[in-house]
């Protein structure tokens, strides 16, 4: 971390150094751009999934087919990630944060528009785009934006409103549909991120780019990699266990190739340079499996409260609300104890929690009353809530400051990645033993908080960061 201080010290184009963060009140209208951009394109990720059966109906479209409103946007916002992280390296870090909004906003305008399914998915790519444009970029907006000290704080209200985000987007996307027809899903995101625009012109950190040649090579083979395997994995669930397999081998080939090709620069596009730095790589490794765990109890819990606990639709929803709530309420607190504390310690705390919270659902005897479900669930967010911003902190700080986008991009990434790899586990273990599939999901969630507990506790030989 000194080394990326003194990196941008000497750098004469830099205006800030992130000990200082933002001067107060462009800090607070700063952070309120950041919040009001990741809560848009968190919210927007998950109102669809509520519509597509109303959409397919409207645009006369197989429900098979519809998954591709999902798709589309979430495989470009995955294979879109690394590449954008390295063009805000390149352009500065405002400049890509501002551009992908923008982008995303357009993207909204023309689903709105939409006169079939195919012109939806194109314009949700667009979003996808715009997204990544956002979510790569992220982290080393709030690096700039918050001094060196308070850096968790900031962490964790951003985990918060994430949070928030993901779980207003169901409801919402509810509400809406209850009044109005499923095109004013995606008109509610025009005018908000136009807003976040023009407040974020005003008050974003600005930073110099790298003025670095974008490595164009290596961005087609990172988006081939990680579309491959994404691809590979989500068709092994579906059941397609030999072409899911080569698919998945091909990606394996991609990524032996991008890491070839990127080992020798300086500033890869595929971090590679971050990863050897121990402090980093095992951060990386405990983001993909905690969230990974998450995303297995995620995909699992409503079938499970369905099935096994017989909860009808709306009581599944509320089920599953006491984990945000929870991550809600302990990521402030783990945002400032990250300031001061290890984070080794920290996030293994939290996903110890989480790993216990699920062995508790899976071995949860039927019929379970609403307090039994309410208050696993409550524990399985405190956890999570202690886990990811002392983690995520941990990500960004370990890199040297030119380096942020590169870390942000690598962070969603392993995020994004875990969760699909969660939600893949899930969908063999319905394909292979559906009468078993939700505590047999839930018991590997358990397993896989627990392993990343167990990786996060390397840290503390690692760093004296912990």
């Amino acid at each position: 971390m000194t080394s990326g201080v003194a990196e941008l010290r000497a750098d004469s184009t830099a205006p800030r150094s992130p000990e200082d963060g933002l001067p107060t009140p462009q800090r607070y209208w700063a952070m309120l751009a950041i919040w009001l951009v990741i809560a848009t394109t968190v919210v927007d990720s998950g109102i669809a999934n509520v519509a597509l059966p109303v959409i397919a109906r409207d645009l006369n479209a197989a429900p098979a087919d519809a998954i591709w409103i999902l798709n589309a946007y979430q495989l470009t916002v995955t294979v879109c990630l690394l590449p954008m992280a390295a063009l805000g390296d390149k352009l500065g870090y405002r400049r890509v944060y501002i551009g992908g909004l923008l982008l995303f906003s357009v993207g909204a305008v023309f689903s709105v528009l939409a006169p079939s399914l195919h012109w939806l998915a194109a314009s949700r790519m667009m979003q996808g785009i715009g997204a990544a444009g956002v979510m790569g970029i992220n982290p080393a907006v709030v690096r700039f934006t918050y001094p060196l000290k308070s850096l968790g704080r900031g962490m964790g209200i951003n985990a918060v409103v994430i949070s928030a985000s993901a779980a207003a987007g169901p409801t919402i996307a509810s509400a809406v549909l209850a009044v109005a027809s499923w095109r004013w899903l995606f008109a509610i995101s025009a005018p908000i991120g136009l807003f976040a625009v023009v407040i974020a012109l005003r008050s974003l950190p600005a930073t110099a780019g790298s003025g670095r040649r974008f490595d164009t090579g290596s961005a087609l083979l990172s988006a081939l990699t990680l579309g491959l395997l994404i691809i590979g994995a989500e068709a092994a669930g579906r059941g397609a266990i030999g072409a899911g397999l080569i698919i998945f081998l091909a990606g394996c080939v991609a990524a032996v190739l991008l890491v070839r090709r990127e080992s020798a620069r300086t500033a890869p596009l595929f971090p590679v340079d971050l990863l050897r730095i121990p402090v980093f790589a095992l951060s990386a490794v405990t983001s993909l499996a905690g969230y990974a765990a998450q995303m297995t109890a995620f995909t699992s819990l409503p079938f499970a409260f369905q099935k096994l606990y017989g909860r009808s639709v709306v009581e599944i929803g509320l089920l599953m609300t006491p984990w945000p709530v929870a991550l809600a309420i302990a990521a402030p607190f783990s945002g400032r104890l990250a300031d001061r504390v290890p984070t080794g310690w920290l996030s293994a705390a939290g996903l110890a929690v989480v790993a216990a919270g699920l062995t508790l659902l899976a071995i949860m005897p039927t019929p379970a009353s609403t307090l039994d479900i309410v208050w696993r669930m409550a524990l399985c967010g405190l956890g999570f809530g202690f886990f990811q911003t002392p983690n995520n902190r941990a990500m960004v700080t370990a890199s040297p400051i030119t380096r942020s986008g590169a870390a942000g991009g690598m962070l969603a990434t392993a995020r994004l990645f875990g969760q699909t790899t969660g939600a893949a586990l899930v969908a063999v273990y319905f394909h292979l033993i559906p009468d078993h599939a939700t505590r047999a999901a839930l018991g590997t969630g358990a397993g896989l908080a627990a392993a990343a507990a167990g990786v996060s506790l390397l840290r503390l030989r690692a760093s004296t960061d912990g």
